[in-house]
């Protein structure tokens, strides 16, 4: 039996306490951009941040949602990190969560950005570019691709969403912890990519080699663009090599996500 009781420091029962109304205030862009804070909800997305030592400030429990001894564990393995831990009431805890079925956990994380200088390469890097992505749910998912596929780094550029979005972080399951992420210009990122002479491969419906006819071996960049526009023309000028997906159907173009996925499996088909 696992007890967390010693752990907590503080319990708030009213929905007027300060720190209340700043953790709902947080599901705003621009209550993150201010404070430099985002929240993390759910098990497993605070597992990912404990394992990738991503500081959690605060960490907010509702005992009777906690589904067992490992949720329990992690409260103790955060409070050992010198988390401050405090317990919420069923009615303020639901308030908070985005879950429809809360587990019982909510992290406050102060925000952490890194410059494209900051990116740590292996000698032949696989890098995923994405431009404009609007929804949360996809760029979370690319996320999740991206970690599956152990790319050295996700760039951001023109971004719409927030990174630090909870939608992104729930969407990602905690990969966001994983894998590096930057934000930048798509000027800045192309000519960065120029001097690490890395290939860019822009993924085009009206291009003419399909993904599988190129070779991916070489330090490599594939870029995606918005859901609804694509790519812009900046990338349609500049990339070195353009690729589509074939399409049999009645429909011209896949999923974001869907399409970045296919990209980088058949980049580590080719490597492997």
């Amino acid at each position: 039996m696992v007890d967390i009781t010693h752990t907590i420091k503080l319990q708030i029962s009213s929905h007027r306490n300060p720190r209340i109304k700043h953790i709902h205030k947080l599901r705003e862009r621009r209550t993150r951009n201010r404070s430099g804070q985002f929240l993390i909800e759910g098990f497993r997305e605070l597992s990912r941040a404990y394992e990738n030592n991503y500081q959690v400030t605060e960490l907010y429990v509702c005992p009777s949602f906690l589904a067992g001894t490992k949720e329990k564990e992690l409260i103790l393995s955060f409070y050992e990190a010198g988390t401050e831990i405090i317990e919420l009431t069923d009615d303020i805890f639901r308030k908070l969560a985005y879950r429809e079925q809360p587990e019982g956990l909510l992290g406050v994380a102060p925000q952490k950005e890194s410059s494209l200088e900051e990116l740590s390469l292996t000698s032949a890097p696989l890098i995923l570019i994405a431009e404009a992505i609007e929804k949360p749910g996809n760029l979370g998912a690319m996320l999740r691709s991206a970690d599956a596929t152990a790319v050295d780094a996700v760039i951001l550029c023109q971004s719409c969403t927030d990174i630090f979005n909870p939608n992104v972080v729930r969407a990602s399951t905690g990969t966001l912890f994983n894998v590096p992420v930057a934000e930048s210009s798509n000027e800045d990122t192309l000519e960065w990519l120029r001097q690490k002479k890395i290939k860019t491969v822009a993924a085009l419906p009206q291009a003419g080699k399909n993904y599988t006819d190129i070779d991916m071996t070489a330090p490599l960049a594939i870029v995606v663009g918005a859901e609804e526009q694509g790519l812009s023309s900046f990338w349609k000028e500049n990339a070195d090599e353009a690729v589509r997906i074939p399409m049999l159907g009645v429909a011209d173009s896949l999923n974001v996500n869907n399409s970045a996925t296919l990209l980088l499996y058949e980049a580590i088909r080719q490597r492997a």
